[in-house]
């Protein structure tokens, strides 16, 4: 009888860890489609802002800032945290936790400031570069470690 609970317990770990695997692949494949949703977001948002300085006119808050907002915002809330507490359980060697919430905070700035013509091209630019490259860092850092 204490053979049989030995053995119970022993594929009671098993099927742990294969649902703890299934989870994080899961969470890994979530991260990485927001973090390519967040890009081309990024990508409407730099386009918006150029058309914005060109013709020097707002955009209107309620038929395009205010849904282009909220969408990013929902998108960069959900990543994150998915994307922090990757970072957190899996420590990449050039990712850090602080970088994650900048960048989604640089993505809740940007996609209001896109529609503004008053905004900084600057401080635009740098936001946009900085959110994308702290985007490009996760993605290569989960399919690190899937290799």
């Amino acid at each position: 009888m204490y053979k049989v609970i030995k053995k119970d317990n022993n594929q009671e770990r098993k099927i742990n860890r294969f649902k703890e695997s299934v989870i994080k692949v899961e969470m890994e494949n979530n991260i990485l489609a927001l973090s390519k949703k967040l890009l081309v977001d990024v990508q409407t948002a730099h386009k918006r802002f150029q058309l914005s300085k060109e013709e020097g006119v707002r955009g209107d808050f309620h038929s395009e800032v205010k849904p282009f907002a909220d969408d990013v915002k929902l998108a960069a809330d959900e990543w994150r945290e998915s994307a922090g507490q990757w970072v957190r359980n899996n420590r990449p060697k050039n990712l850090h936790a602080n970088q994650i919430e900048t960048a989604a905070d640089y993505l809740e700035v940007i996609s209001v400031q896109a529609f503004f013509p008053e905004t900084s091209k600057k401080r635009f630019l740098d936001q946009i570069q900085s959110v994308e490259f702290i985007l490009n860092s996760m993605i290569i850092a989960i399919e690190k470690t899937r290799q």
